[in-house]
């Protein structure tokens, strides 16, 4: 009948029960949400209005890029987001993993030791620094030294040990990776990651502390640059590019460390002054504007996600009534066959490539093979609804994303009723 959802597609009962229900127990935690959301785009609009954004700063340069007028303000623009004295946001970085990397080179000198509080970092990033793999240029190439502080066993940092590790070693960087990766553990929210940095700051003063942000910005009202954090960099196709920027990253931070890091981006003593923006100003803009409205609508999707499947008898984490560091949501499927059917109900609930059938693959920088659902607009989008994981136990999803909570609840939907359909 028209005006249902099962006019369009063809959803067990059972799951629309199940959502309808999802939907009454987020109502509470949704209107935070808004809350969230209502605080960090009026900041960003201020921010828009301090840096002087004008159409002009739209318009493209080429060749050294000199006098981008636009490229500067939109530094500005993130710099006054994220609470930064200084902020880089370029096209030319290729990844969220290529941007930390070209900060740890940027901050980063031989001999020095770089020492992650918590856990073992994400699977592309060990490469970059030499954990895994004997890849010719890494940090451990060049004699730059990575030490790790284990996790508890709940998965959440040992602050007591934590500052035994700074005390005694006194690293030239307390790494700190804010978002889950492929681990169990909770992401971290600015509470935890203040007593990180207070602990730091305590410990070893001129430690620098830096900060993985990947999928934590515009979660919260309170930016961890604003907490102790020094230096922080994440990945445009994610929450803060909005959906709309096509590629691209930011580092934001102190000062001095974002001119280091933009010396290691381009050549020292030229650092941001070069980098032309080919017409790409206007997009960046763009996606600066909406992402704090588009990661809270990702936020919305991930709670429903999480009411919807706990319903349905599977655990999940967070739970839809938590705190959140991040957009990600983890749901514990229990085996191959579940897992790939939530990924090819993410897929079919999409507006581009519905029609894919995603397989498991081998993806570069992973071990195991990983299966992947997103249906985007922009490839590798997971600001966009997408789904992830490696074909290994425990078989659980790493879920993100959603440029509207109504598409957004459509793919998860779809996902349950993919589940149980596959069961039949």
């Amino acid at each position: 009948m028209k005006g249902d959802i099962l006019s369009f597609f063809d959803i067990d009962k059972e799951v629309i029960s199940a959502s309808e229900k999802a939907m009454e127990l987020c109502k509470d935690k949704f209107a935070e949400i808004e809350d969230i959301q209502e605080y960090n785009q009026v900041k960003m609009i201020k921010a828009f209005q301090n840096a002087g954004v004008r159409e002009s700063f739209f318009a493209a340069s080429t060749g050294y890029g000199y006098d981008d007028f636009g490229r500067d303000a939109l530094d500005r623009v993130y710099a006054f987001a994220f609470d930064a004295e200084d902020a880089l946001v370029r096209h030319s970085f290729a990844s969220g993993t290529h941007t930390l990397t070209v900060a740890l080179f940027g901050i980063l000198r031989p001999n020095d030791t770089m020492l992650c509080v918590t856990g073992m970092p994400y699977d592309t990033i060990q490469s970059a620094i030499g954990i895994e793999g004997n890849y010719s240029g890494s940090l451990r190439d060049f004699d730059i030294n990575f030490e790790m502080t284990d996790l508890k066993s709940d998965g959440t940092p040992d602050y007591e040990q934590i500052e035994k590790d700074i005390k005694e070693k006194k690293p030239k960087m307390v790494y700190i990776q804010r978002s889950r990766g492929y681990c169990l553990r909770p992401s971290l929210t600015y509470r935890e990651i203040k007593k990180i940095c207070d602990i730091s700051k305590k410990a070893s003063p001129n430690s620098i502390i830096m900060l993985d942000n990947c999928y934590g910005e515009f979660v919260e009202k309170v930016e961890p640059l604003s907490v102790g954090v020094d230096i922080i960099a994440g990945s445009l196709i994610k929450n803060p590019g909005g959906g709309i920027a096509p590629t691209g990253g930011y580092i934001a931070g102190r000062k001095d460390l974002v001119e280091m890091c933009s010396y290691r981006l381009t050549t020292p003593g030229t650092g941001k002054e070069i980098g032309a923006t080919l017409g790409i100003n206007r997009e960046l803009f763009m996606g600066a504007y909406h992402a704090p409205h588009v990661t809270g609508e990702a936020l919305k999707t991930a709670v429903f996600a999480s009411a919807l499947f706990e319903i349905l008898g599977y655990d999940t984490t967070p739970k839809y009534s938590d705190n959140r560091g991040d957009i990600i949501q983890l749901i514990m499927l229990g085996n191959e066959k579940s897992l790939t059917s939530f990924c090819r109900g993410i897929q079919s609930g999409s507006a581009v490539d519905s029609f894919v059938t995603p397989v498991a693959s081998d993806m570069p920088g992973y071990e195991s093979q990983v299966i992947m659902a997103a249906g985007a607009f922009t490839l590798g989008s997971s600001i966009e609804l997408s789904a992830d994981a490696p074909l290994r136990e425990p078989y659980a999803v790493w879920m993100q994303g959603g440029l509207n909570f109504h598409g957004g609840k459509l793919g998860i939907m779809l996902a349950a009723d993919s589940i149980l359909k596959a069961k039949d």
